[in-house]
């Protein structure tokens, strides 16, 4: 793909597109989302992942379930089986207490990177006016 094209967006729009998928970036969504609605199931996280999304990246369900058995094996969230309802058993994701700590975790790093990308765009545009400015003279 062209440098500067966006296959979803068009040319010159400036999204994360060309990046890949994040897939990191779902995990905190996930912690989240769970804290936010409590016992959930999957597929119901997948919508919300996707409106609550970090990037312009479509998360794929297969980086969701993957994120949610890794979360589960790391203690941060359980999950059972529903098969109370008619049709196929659905599993219900819970966030545990390490579950929150993890967010929280998650939210300063993030907080972090958000503070170090807003002054990094601030210090190009500043760069960037300052060089149009003198080649204007």
């Amino acid at each position: 793909m062209p440098r500067g094209y966006c296959h979803r967006h068009g040319e010159g729009h400036p999204c994360s597109c060309s990046m890949g998928n994040l897939y990191r970036f779902v995990e905190p969504l996930v912690l989240y989302l769970l804290k936010k609605q409590g016992k959930t199931y999957g597929y119901e996280l997948m919508g919300a992942v996707q409106q609550h999304a970090l990037t312009d990246s479509i998360v794929e369900p297969g980086a969701l379930y993957r994120t949610l058995r890794k979360l589960e094996e790391n203690g941060f969230v359980v999950s059972i089986w529903d098969a109370s309802s008619t049709g196929p058993a659905r599993r219900i994701y819970e966030l545990t207490d390490d579950g929150e700590d993890h967010l929280l975790e998650w939210t300063k790093i993030l907080k972090h990177l958000s503070e170090s990308m807003s002054n990094y765009v601030s210090d190009v545009l500043d760069l960037l006016q300052n060089e149009y400015s003198s080649s204007q003279e």
